[in-house]
């Protein structure tokens, strides 16, 4: 196994940050009033009404470094996301995006949601119809641009169930939000995932101004399974997770596949608090999965909390119930310029742990430490590294790998 990154993988890494620095450069060559090198790029075109349309983009290259691990994993450099789409929005009206990861070759968001107050003169709630994050996993709604840490969580991996296709309302106010959605779409826009789920999430922001935020919240589905279209494949769950690492396949928690699954019924009880550059963030993740045939059922949990503290001063955004990209503000993304030329710096730590034994399924436990460190660099740049201590127990496997990450990062 490779203890250290191949040439070829730094000399890929070396060519990614020379894109992106022409990347970078392209604004100033296509000078136009009101765009600057660091906040607005010229990737959308705005009307004299406020309606905006322009380019989705995210792309993301990592580096991930093993040791500790007993010869298990791979070092590895490669793109983790390569984000392209479109996106149409009216402030106060609607929004509506379509967007494909290149990458992982599945989509990403893909849908049209109204603002009532802007289509009926009164506020009765959001309407977003199409393919979205399904709301049970704090840490998992976060815009995949926006987190805190190169991976999610231990528990938010193994629990949260990803974009479904379907329905949803939301009734946002200033303190608080309450989401519900039916993703009757019998799969996903991958064809993957037969069945549909009910979900609704319910916060309270007894604070929610800049800088000072606390926010409480519950969340909870239920995922009816279905069998495949032949009708000789059994509904099957399965709950993992990787040691908080993107580009290895291993995972060292597993409960395996769990054959003649009903139904996986999922819970979430989130918190944050934000104070001017420090915050602290936690959420407690449950899975049950309801089989038959003689199965027995299956729980699982986990948890997560993390504290960050901004160098810089600035503070985490905060916007409709979650964590919002430090590059906007708002429902309708009202673009915040940054408050020092060279951007934001952040420091990050965190606790993870994830319990997948129960009964004669010996899925393993883990544990891990992530510290990290982000680079803020103007509205559309971001540099991420991370080391993870990863401590794992599955029956006669233990292995407590060392991580290295580091991240780069273009969104538009």
């Amino acid at each position: 196994m490779n203890r250290t990154v191949p040439a070829n993988t730094v000399s890929v890494f070396r060519r990614a940050l020379v894109a992106g620095a022409l990347l970078c450069a392209w604004p100033v060559c296509c000078l136009a009033d009101g765009y600057d090198f660091y906040s607005n790029w010229p990737t959308h075109v705005t009307a004299s009404d406020g309606t905006d349309f322009g380019l989705a983009v995210l792309y993301q290259y990592d580096v991930n470094q093993f040791s500790h691990d007993n010869g298990k994993f791979d070092d590895a450099g490669t793109n983790r996301r390569r984000y392209f789409g479109l996106y149409l929005r009216k402030p106060g009206v609607y929004d509506a995006i379509a967007q494909y990861d290149f990458q992982a070759k599945q989509w990403a968001d893909a849908f049209v949601r109204f603002r009532s107050s802007g289509v009926i003169g009164k506020d009765v709630g959001n309407f977003r119809f199409g393919y979205s994050k399904t709301p049970v996993g704090f840490e998992g709604v976060t815009s995949s641009s926006a987190t805190t840490f190169i991976e999610t969580a231990l528990p938010t991996q193994a629990v949260w169930e990803g974009r479904r296709a379907g329905f949803d309302w939301a009734l946002v106010r200033p303190h608080f939000i309450i989401n519900i959605g039916d993703y009757f779409w019998r799969k996903d826009f991958d064809g993957n995932n037969p069945g549909s789920t009910w979900a609704g999430r319910a916060a309270w922001m007894p604070l929610n101004a800049p800088g000072k935020v606390l926010h409480l919240g519950v969340s909870a589905s239920r995922e009816k399974l279905d069998w495949a279209d032949d009708g000789t494949v059994p509904p099957s769950a399965r709950l993992r997770a990787r040691p908080e690492d993107g580009l290895s396949p291993v995972r060292l928690v597993d409960s395996g596949n769990l054959p003649y699954s009903k139904s996986v019924n999922r819970q979430g009880f989130e918190s944050l608090w934000i104070e001017g550059p420090w915050s602290l963030q936690g959420e407690y993740l449950k899975a049950q999965v309801d089989r038959y045939h003689g199965k027995p059922d299956y729980d699982a949990s986990g948890f997560y909390v993390f504290t960050t503290w901004t160098l810089t001063g600035e503070s985490r955004a905060y916007s409709d119930g979650n964590v919002a990209d430090r590059r906007y503000n708002g429902r309708d993304l009202q673009a915040v310029r940054p408050t020092h030329a060279w951007g934001a710096v952040e420091l990050a730590v965190r606790y993870s742990e994830l319990d997948l034994n129960d009964g004669s399924i010996t899925g393993g436990k883990e544990h891990d430490w992530t510290a990290g460190a982000n680079w803020y660099l103007g509205e559309h740049l971001k540099l991420q590294t991370n080391y993870v201590w990863a401590f794992s127990d599955r029956g006669n496997l233990k292995v407590d790998p060392h991580i290295f990450e580091v991240r780069a990062q273009v969104y538009f």
